[in-house]
């Protein structure tokens, strides 16, 4: 089965290749923004200034945002625009020891765009920044883009390489890939892991996941994430058929069992 090509973003410059100057990175016009919101504790440390790009190219079974999809899903907007309204709430921020996140979608999806946000974020606003990815375009983020990073949220969304592909439409080797150059360029990273039953929560999927974590080096904490149902019905009104409508939330003990298996290779779990 061949995967359908992730379109590239629109507007690389000619000479500016895989690796865009900052200069020439800061001229882009913008890019394609589904929403942003503050949140607290879930998208990195203290409370976040959130931009969620449109646009992904994974189609996971259990996308609690599926009206993210599409790069059409969201709206044209200028960097200046998105960097001015996180203006508004930097001391709140700050005081908080919090930061802004670029999460999407999946924000490589478009990089250009995801670069200047937190680029801007960064040296404008004096921010910390994140960037949340699954990783599967993870070749699309310059050292720039990671210079501007201090923080990757890296969905890993299992081990079992079918499984991986059953979930998601994709391949996982392109995650393993980003991970492997996060850690070699130090990045601190958080993993998060979503625990489904009756699909990733099984004992050798979730320890893959772990050893692989604890292999890297750069991994400071982990997120295991209990499956949630909360986006059935974002599914439903897009005509979409939500595939794990039946399946239950993982109980406490079976949750608190996987994140001691993290634990257990030496790694924060959460």
């Amino acid at each position: 089965m061949s995967e359908t090509p992730v379109p590239a973003e629109t507007p690389y410059r000619p000479g500016s290749a895989a690796t865009p100057s900052a200069a020439v990175t800061r001229r882009e016009p913008g890019g394609m923004l589904h929403s942003w919101d503050l949140s607290t504790g879930v998208d990195g440390p203290g409370t976040r200034f959130v931009a969620f790009l449109a646009g992904c190219p994974l189609r996971c079974q259990y996308c609690h945002n599926p009206d993210t999809r599409y790069l059409r899903d969201g709206r044209r907007v200028l960097a200046d625009e998105i960097v001015r309204e996180a203006g508004k709430y930097v001391e709140f921020i700050r005081v908080s020891g919090g930061g802004a996140t670029v999460s999407g979608g999946e924000p490589l999806l478009q990089p250009v765009f995801t670069g200047e946000l937190l680029h801007r974020f960064k040296h404008e606003l004096g921010l910390h920044t994140a960037l949340d990815t699954s990783g599967y375009l993870g070749s699309r983020a310059t050292d720039a883009l990671l210079a501007d990073t201090d923080l990757v949220l890296l969905d890993i969304k299992s081990w079992d390489r079918s499984l991986y592909r059953r979930l998601t439409a994709r391949e996982l080797s392109p995650t393993l890939a980003f991970a492997r150059r996060l850690a070699e360029l130090g990045k601190e990273v958080w993993v998060r892991f979503v625990l489904v039953p009756g699909l990733t929560d099984g004992p050798e999927n979730v320890e893959g996941v772990a050893a692989f974590a604890a292999s890297l080096g750069n991994v400071s904490r982990v997120d295991v994430l209990p499956f949630h149902r909360l986006g059935a019905e974002k599914w439903r009104a897009l005509g979409l058929e939500f595939t794990l409508a039946d399946t239950p939330v993982p109980t406490a003990d079976r949750t608190a069992a996987a994140r001691a298996v993290f634990a257990a290779h030496g790694l924060h779990a959460v």
